[in-house]
């Protein structure tokens, strides 16, 4: 099997929902995001996927987040913007775009990460 990753950054702020903490209070991240694409085989040039193309991908859907309120977001109005929820919204938006998407980790701090994968 192999696997290629991608990383980038965005930030953003949020607040959650029913938490009793700090974190209840609005409060911001500097979100770092890794994507993991696999497969049995590789293309005709010997790459899982080219680089470039996931950065592309991923940069698009970070810049929606990038500088925003995610509970100002429609799909955090319904669902609580936990760094697990993060990771599983990036997902399932690149996922129509990656063939072979395999994981998203989205790190809140430098030792605290969560990781979505089907």
């Amino acid at each position: 099997m192999f696997s290629v990753k991608v990383g980038s950054m965005f930030s953003s702020a949020h607040y959650l929902r029913g938490y009793k903490g700090k974190c209840e209070g609005l409060h911001g991240h500097n979100w770092k995001v890794e994507v993991v694409v696999e497969s049995e085989e590789l293309d005709r040039l010997g790459m899982v996927l080219d680089f470039k193309y996931l950065k592309k991908k991923l940069n698009r859907l970070l810049d929606n987040l990038d500088h925003r309120c995610l509970n100002h977001l429609a799909y955090f109005k319904k669902v609580n913007p936990t760094s697990e929820n993060i990771s599983k919204y990036i997902y399932l938006k690149l996922k129509p775009k990656v063939k072979n998407l395999k994981s998203v980790v989205v790190w809140e701090s430098s030792t605290s990460s969560a990781i979505y994968s089907e």
